[in-house]
């Protein structure tokens, strides 16, 4: 794709999308807990179900588009992400090459972001479905900046540490992360206990790293000069440099088979491979590489009784697919020769390189379950739970400071209410109970980090 087309389709999707948002999501590690406020209703389940959720219900199932109406449907949640960390004393205090955070209890910024979706859905004589959806799913947005220091002694050789301002003693840090997806998705039935969906996913993401210049050191662009000349080379893609783009393409497709009482849904989405982040090539591994991962997903729904549905999902994250995020920071230590002199005069390790460190995040595995109770004509109740274990070890607390997505689990409730007119007003809450992290710190063993997450999102959508 030429630079000019993807600019194009960056700049169409950014503008209708993050016109409206700067979407900060953090649920079950980056990605939402569920797509559709129906869904969301239940703790994002429903891949096996038949029930009428709208056209955005192919985004969990790309084969429920045979089921919803076809209706405009519009969402908006205000997700509240409450993020801290605390950081405890040490014994090295910066001195004999330790780099040590500044003890302390620290919030991070930004609480409060909206989030929207459209989706529209159109059905066909032959009992299939088009269905158009655009959403924002996944980001992280973090802002330190309320006194935190950094203590290190730049030499390593006993003598008096520096302290300077900022998280990693660069001034403030954070990062802004921002995802939109746009899908047109297909889907038909086979016969009244078989239907399928496919189709093609465009995704668009926004990035913004800032304070981490204190890791210049670190990067291959940095140890490669030093190599070749005997002297470094500044790290001009690693940090500050405002928000860069990246542009991909996918695709998700998905099945459902059974009957009105008892059904089963397998629903996959593919990892989507991005442009690199040219702007932060010395921060990602494999030079600015940040895909997105492929998901999952999988699950039954029955009928209890003519009004109550209840639904069962599992759901795969494969973050291990993504060198960046699955990276651990220690190989900066096994494979980067400018913080282990040892492994000279390897650099694939360091920030930006193949196997450059990165936050060290593991696949997860979600489990769902959500109960809908249809009480009369005009209203239909809905309640989940979903439980998943947070993706982030505790050796990778120090550079996961920057994008804490430790929360497990989720508990949600919903209602529907169908208006006089024909449309549909719908609304969910979610509460993520908090969430806690504690490691030692991966350039001071001698001090420890514990990563502390909650969360809250309400989200209304109507149907017209």
């Amino acid at each position: 794709m030429s630079s000019i087309t993807s600019k194009a389709t960056a700049a169409l999707l950014v503008t209708g999308l993050f016109a409206f948002s700067s979407a900060a999501m953090a649920t079950n590690g980056y990605f939402t807990h569920g797509v559709g406020t129906e869904s969301k209703g239940m703790a994002g389940s429903g891949v096996g179900s038949s029930a009428n959720m709208g056209g955005i219900a192919a985004a969990t199932n790309p084969a429920l588009g045979v089921f919803a109406d076809d209706k405009w449907q519009v969402g908006l949640s205000i997700f509240s992400p409450m993020r801290s960390y605390t950081a405890s004393s040490s014994f090295a205090n910066g001195q004999g090459g330790a780099f040590t955070l500044g003890q302390g209890t620290y919030d991070s910024k930004n609480e409060a972001f909206p989030i929207p979706y459209v989706a529209k859905n159109w059905k066909f004589a032959n009992d299939s479905a088009l269905s158009f959806i655009f959403y924002g799913r996944g980001g992280m947005n973090t802002e330190w900046d309320s006194g935190q220091t950094a203590m290190f002694d730049p030499f390593g050789q006993g003598g008096a540490p520096a302290t300077l301002p900022g998280v990693y003693g660069a001034g403030k840090a954070g990062v802004d992360l921002m995802q939109a997806f746009i899908s047109l998705n297909y889907a038909g039935k086979v016969n009244d206990r078989f239907a399928w969906g496919i189709g093609p996913v465009v995704a668009v993401q926004m990035f913004e790293a800032n304070g981490v210049a204190s890791f210049t050191g670190f990067t291959q662009t940095f140890a490669d000069a030093f190599l070749q000349n005997g002297q470094g080379a500044p790290a001009t893609q690693l940090t500050d440099n405002g928000h860069d783009t990246s542009v991909g393409y996918g695709v998700a497709a998905g099945l459902w088979t059974g009957t009105e009482t008892f059904s089963f849904g397998l629903s996959y989405q593919s990892k989507i491979s991005m442009s690199e982040f040219d702007d932060y090539a010395d921060l990602f591994a494999q030079d600015g590489g940040f895909d997105i991962p492929s998901t999952l997903k999988a699950g039954i729904s029955f009928m209890a009784g003519d009004t109550a549905r209840i639904n069962f999902d599992i759901e795969q994250i494969g973050y291990s697919e993504v060198a960046s995020i699955n990276n651990p920071i220690m190989n900066l230590l096994t494979g980067c020769f400018t913080a282990n002199p040892a492994v000279a005069p390897e650099t694939s390790g360091c920030l930006g390189g193949p196997n450059g460190g990165g936050f060290g995040w593991e696949d997860m595995t979600i489990y769902k379950a959500g109960f809908e109770w249809q009480a009369n004509e005009t209203n239909t109740w809905r309640v989940g739970y979903s439980y998943g274990e947070q993706p982030i070890p505790s050796s990778e607390v120090l550079f996961n400071i920057l994008a804490p997505g430790i929360m497990e689990s989720h508990m949600t409730v919903g209602w529907t209410s169908e208006r006089a007119n024909g449309n549909v007003l719908s609304m969910s809450l979610m509460y993520a109970p908090e969430k806690t992290v504690t490691g030692a710190s991966t350039f001071d063993p001698t001090q420890t980090i514990q990563l502390e997450m909650s969360q809250l999102e309400f989200e209304v959508a109507y149907r017209f």
